[in-house]
Parts: C-alpha cells; sequence; structure tokens
C-alpha cells in the first residue's frame, strides 16, 4: 500500500487553524501525503467548532461530507465540539474515531492504533484532566508573510454564555523557550510578522506563577504587572527577521498603564488591540459575568490612545443575550459609536447547554436577535471606514501578503490592520512597502500608491 493520504477541514478560531496545521505536520512527518479536502483522502481529519450552535450544525455537515466524498475513509471528528458532544458523535455512522483537545498532538498514533485493529479510545481523555501546555507546534506555514504562534490554551474566565472553560479547560501556557524557539524557526523561514494568539492569552503564565489554582485574570485596576506576556513580546520581537509582533484577543482587564508603556517601546509591536467588549450595558455585562464595565473600558481605550494614538481598537459583541432590552441594546450601539472601534465581530446569541446563561429567563427570540445583529454590523461598517479615512492621504507601512485575482494587484495590511491594495510591476509579495494613501473604499479598504521598500531582505517564492 502507497502513502495514506489525509485532509484536513477547519471551522472556528485561529486557534483550530493553528492546531490544524501542527496536526498536518505531524502526519506528514509520519509518512502521510497531506491532500486536499476532496473526494480521494484515506483520512478525513474535520477539526471542529462548538462556539454557536450554527458551529455545531457546520461541523456535523462537514463530518458527513467527508464521509460522502470517500465511504471507505476513516473520519475524525476533532476539538471542541467533538470534547461537547461525543456521545452524539458516537452515534454518527459518518464518525470513526472522536479526538478531543487533549488528544490532537496524539493523532499519529491514534490513526496507527486504529489501522493495526488496536483498542483506541481517545475520547476518554478529557481536557479538563490536563495541566500542561500540549506541545503542538509547527516549523512553517502556507503563509509566507504572516504566521500565527500558539502561546496558551484554555481559559478560567467563566463567563455565563461560553462553553470554552469546558471544552478546552483551564490555562495552560507555553514555555517561553519553545516560543521563542519556534518564532526563530518561522524567521529563517521568511515569516516577518508573528501574531501571539491562544484562547486567552491575557491568561498567559499565570499557570507557571499560581500553580494548580485556576486564577481569573485580574483587571487593570486590580493588576500590578503583566510581565509574563511582556517579556515574551519583548523575546520575540528581538530575533532577527521578526518586523512586526501582533497579539490575538486581550481581556480588557490586561491593559494597565505599565502594560502599555512596555509596549510602546517596543518597535516591532503592532498598535491592534482586540479587546472583546461582548455588550455595551452594565447590566448585561454583569448578567455575562464580564469582569468590567462600561466606565471601565472607556478608561482602558483613553490608556491606549495615549500612547498609540492610531491604534486599532477591534471587538467582539453579542446581541440577544437573555434578557438584553431594547435599552439595554440602544447602549451598546451608543458606545459602540462612542469608542471609535475600527472593526466590529458582531455573535447572535447562541443558546449552549450546560452554561448559566442557558437557564436565564427571558432568552431572546431569533428574529430581535437578527435585526440588532444586522443593525451592529452596520454600524460596524461606517465605524470601519471612519478609521480608515484617517489614513487618507498618509503614508503608512504595509506588508505585502499576496497577488489579488487581478494581475499587478497586491494585497496587504497596515500595522493596525487596515487593509490596503495597491498596483505594481513588481512582485510585492512579502516585502514591507511606505504606501501613500489615496483611497477609502466603501468597504474601508485602503487603495495607496507603494513607494520605497522598508526592508527586500526576504522575497517570497512566486510558484
Amino acid at each position: 500500500m502507497g502513502r495514506l493520504k489525509a485532509a484536513f477541514h477547519t471551522l472556528g478560531c485561529k486557534v483550530n487553524s493553528y492546531e490544524t496545521e501542527a496536526m498536518a505536520e505531524l502526519l506528514k512527518n509520519a509518512g502521510y501525503e497531506i491532500v486536499p479536502f476532496a473526494p480521494g483522502a484515506d483520512v478525513y481529519i474535520i477539526n471542529t467548532c462548538t462556539v454557536t450552535a450554527i458551529a455545531d450544525k457546520k461541523s456535523r455537515q462537514m463530518l458527513h461530507r467527508a464521509k460522502e466524498m470517500n465511504p471507505g475513509a476513516v473520519v475524525c471528528a476533532v476539538g471542541c465540539y467533538a470534547e461537547d458532544s461525543a456521545g452524539l458523535l458516537k452515534k454518527d455512522g459518518s464518525v470513526d474515531l472522536i479526538i478531543g483537545n487533549a488528544m490532537k498532538s496524539s493523532l499519529p498514533d491514534i490513526l496507527a492504533a486504529h489501522f493495526d485493529g488496536s483498542a483506541v479510545k481517545p475520547e476518554n481523555y478529557p481536557v479538563a484532566s490536563v495541566k500542561e501546555y500540549d506541545g503542538l507546534s509547527i516549523s512553517t506555514t502556507e503563509d509566507r508573510t504572516r504566521a500565527s504562534i500558539k502561546i496558551q490554551d484554555g481559559c478560567n474566565q467563566f463567563c455565563t454564555y461560553c462553553m470554552i472553560p469546558y471544552v478546552r479547560g483551564r490555562v495552560r501556557s507555553r514555555k517561553e523557550e519553545e516560543v521563542i524557539a519556534e518564532a526563530a524557526r518561522l524567521a529563517s523561514e521568511g515569516f516577518r510578522e508573528v501574531v501571539l494568539t491562544g484562547i486567552h492569552i491575557s491568561s498567559y503564565g499565570l499557570d507557571f506563577d499560581y500553580p494548580g489554582e485556576n486564577r481569573q485574570t485580574p483587571m487593570a485596576s486590580e493588576a500590578k504587572s503583566n510581565s509574563r506576556l511582556i517579556r515574551l513580546i519583548e523575546k520575540t520581537a528581538a530575533i532577527p527577521g521578526i518586523r512586526r509582533v501582533r497579539l490575538g484577543s486581550l481581556e480588557p482587564g490586561i491593559v494597565t498603564p505599565g502594560f502599555i508603556e512596555s509596549l510602546s517601546g517596543i518597535p516591532e509591536f503592532c498598535p491592534h488591540f482586540h479587546l472583546s467588549l461582548q455588550s455595551g450595558s452594565d447590566t448585561v455585562l454583569s448578567r455575562m459575568n464580564r469582569r468590567y464595565r462600561r466606565d471601565d473600558y472607556r478608561s482602558i481605550c483613553k490608556l491606549i490612545r495615549s500612547r498609540f494614538p492610531d491604534a486599532a481598537i477591534t471587538t467582539d459583541i453579542i446581541t440577544g443575550f437573555p434578557g438584553e432590552t431594547d435599552a439595554e441594546f440602544e447602549e451598546t450601539m451608543q458606545f459602540a459609536e462612542e469608542i471609535r472601534f475600527s472593526r466590529i465581530h458582531v455573535f447572535k446569541y447562541s443558546r449552549r447547554k450546560g452554561t448559566k446563561a442557558a437557564d436565564f429567563p427571558g432568552q431572546v427570540p431569533e428574529r430581535i436577535k437578527k435585526e440588532r445583529s444586522d443593525r451592529l454590523i452596520g454600524l460596524g461598517r461606517t465605524l470601519s471606514v471612519r478609521y480608515a479615512e484617517r489614513f487618507l492621504g498618509r503614508e503608512t507601512e504595509v506588508l505585502f501578503e499576496e497577488e489579488t485575482g487581478t494581475k499587478g494587484e497586491f494585497r496587504g495590511c497596515t500595522r493596525e490592520y487596515v487593509e490596503v491594495l495597491s498596483v505594481s510591476e513588481e512582485n510585492l509579495k512579502g516585502s514591507i512597502r511606505t504606501c501613500l494613501i489615496t483611497r477609502i473604499c466603501p468597504d474601508g479598504t485602503a487603495v495607496g500608491c507603494a513607494g520605497s521598500e522598508k526592508t527586500i531582505e526576504y522575497q517570497a517564492d512566486t510558484e
């Protein structure tokens, strides 16, 4: 028999995407051929998501599609939906293996045991029992300009609407030396930007500093330092070849004067802060078990802009949380406009069995959730354009990532994560250029004229 062919499909967050790449690398090193998610594979691995009911549905659909593409293939349900709904999946004839989050790094061994007939029940290893980071890592990635590096897993916050602590377990941080080693490997491969990501990176190092304690990330007013994460950012930024360090989603409580002061001293740091708001109403925030209020969040944004005047502040907001009144939603709309977000990710509340909010009274009808979601999405588009317009007529640094479908047109991002298009006879992919922004499109995309190169030491392959 020739090499076995394995195909992957990812649903959900950037952490899932990272873990898919890591699992693909593990299988490749074990002798598998990694192929597109299409008919003809011997093994299909669907890295699932369970953050919403829609995510559950999409996970099931992709599992069924995989079995339809090759009824004789081994179909693996991996990740968060597999962790939460193993009982249902055991009854699903499309699924051959159920692999929870604690077992992703064991994928080659699990498949080997399956193929040689050994008894294996990977679903019997609950993630809640795991105390250390799982060891997944990557040495390269398909995106030749920006690479994500997972630095932690799990969450201790227990917001009333969220499944994550149940399917991802408690905070487990990756050792600093492992993160730095991976970043150095990626820099040597030509990557110029790294994104430090995780399930709750604001908690990075809590398990090192307080072993065995499920501490929450403190509010900014209570926090004394965030030295673990700051040191990791500083060391990553110091790696030769790394020109940008970007952070994944942050809990507002991590942002202290000391944290911002430290970041302002790191030239490679990208002033893009994704601070999850979830609601602009104090009463809703209380029901959500979020540990800040409007005044806290407002002060945090003011602090950020005191050192990073052009900082992009992006966020997540949930509409239709149980009991959300029209007045509470209007508070959210008003607050979002006041804060001047550069981008808003809008989610309709999804009732998740096992969370406290699932049993709250006042469940909001889907029709109202959608109406509120549509309004908030519209406001988000307006705010995105307003934010991008502040760069009109200015020169800004752009890392070009790819050529669009239009020949000679390249797409890249500023340090603030504003998307920029530029036409050039040169191959701009992989280069960092100063661009004069000449126009803002209706969707907030900027159009610029690429000027002098900030660095040319790396030029991506064009094959």
